[in-house]
């Protein structure tokens, strides 16, 4: 059975910093692009960060230069490094892992950032 466990989510003020977790069960883990998704209310699902099998790592725009993605095969886990965090940060952020046709998802874990 795959299971993808997110943590560390909460509320934040904005500047602040999170380090989500995610930590896989169930699968190669080294096999899988790993990614880090967002979705606020009312919005669609979007990328935040990937980091593939092969070691290279991309973001989109909204984040780069604050959010920073990394995996540790040993652990089977993947990390995201929030910093500066902002109000339109706040979303559920969930984790991916995907491999050829193989597509599983975490439960979300809430980020609100607030003053």
């Amino acid at each position: 059975q795959v299971q993808l466990v997110e943590s560390g989510g909460g509320l934040v003020q904005p500047g602040e910093s999170l380090r989500l977790s995610c930590t896989a069960s169930g699968i190669r883990f080294s096999r899988y692009n790993m990614g880090w998704y967002r979705q606020a209310p009312g919005k669609q699902r979007e990328l935040v960060a990937v980091f593939s099998s092969s070691g290279s790592t991309d973001y989109a725009d909204f984040v780069k230069g604050r959010f920073t993605i990394s995996r540790d095969n040993a652990k089977n886990t993947v990390y995201l490094q929030m910093n500066s965090l902002k109000p339109e940060d706040t979303a559920v952020y969930y984790c991916n892992a995907r491999f050829v046709y193989y597509d599983y998802w975490g439960q979300g874990t809430q980020v609100t950032v607030s003053s």
